[in-house]
């Protein structure tokens, strides 16, 4: 087999990729599946970049990443979100319900550009590292939200309605607590230093230690019994 029959063979799949420590393990997992990975990030006006950098950084040491593209979106000066508005406080206790750093229809648009990005591609799947287990409340992040986008995707494409194959949306990580998923990655060789998962890390990529994901990864990491190698603040 030549290398272009090889590579044609090889299916493609574009991986939502934002630099923290589930989408790179989800990145890790799309490659285990023996995909040819397009990683796709968002600059949506968050609070820092630093996880911007994280992923560009990553997805260039990764081999099995074909490219990576960041895409703008300007949510900034929208509101609604802790993640996208300064004069809302990133909580720094658990709280109930769903939480300030909420990003209304976040997943639903990036969902929505990655599906047009995997048309362009033929690709077969999109990896999205959404998790039910230590999902923090976000509507976005449920099993429900998942099969009802797929059902969507079914509809919305050409290659859907011309050939009847529509794009998988595939959730490695839905099931899995994050201690699991900080071993799963262990064991595919995830290298989680370089995440950034803290929603107000500083310019460095430092996490403030304090935050709701700070504190779901660093209990992950000792859950898992794995050293936590997060660069704090």
């Amino acid at each position: 087999m030549t290398v272009a029959q090889d590579r044609a063979d090889t299916p493609r799949a574009v991986v939502l990729f934002s630099g923290g420590l589930d989408s790179t393990t989800c990145l890790a997992e799309a490659a285990a599946d023996g995909c040819e990975c397009h990683a796709l990030s968002f600059d949506y006006g968050q609070r820092h970049t630093a996880e911007i950098e994280a992923a560009r950084r990553i997805a260039a040491a990764m081999p099995h990443v074909a490219d990576h593209k960041c895409v703008t979106i300007d949510f900034d000066g929208m509101g609604g979100s802790a993640l996208t508005d300064p004069t809302i406080d990133v909580p720094e206790t658990a709280t109930n319900g769903i939480p300030p750093t909420y990003v209304p229809a976040r997943n639903t648009v990036f969902l929505s550009i990655a599906l047009g990005w995997a048309e362009i591609l033929e690709a077969e799947a999109i990896y999205i590292g959404v998790n039910a287990v230590d999902y923090s409340g976000y509507p976005d992040c449920r099993p429900a939200f998942i099969q009802a986008f797929e059902s969507l995707a079914s509809l919305a494409t050409r290659a859907a309605v011309e050939t009847g194959r529509g794009v998988a949306v595939r959730t490695p990580l839905m099931d899995l607590s994050k201690a699991e998923i900080v071993q799963r990655g262990a064991a595919l060789g995830v290298d989680y230093a370089d995440t950034v998962t803290c929603y107000q890390a500083d310019a460095e990529g430092r996490a403030c230690g304090r935050c709701d994901a700070c504190r779901l990864r660093r209990q992950g990491f000792r859950e898992a019994g794995i050293a936590d190698p997060t660069r704090y603040r």
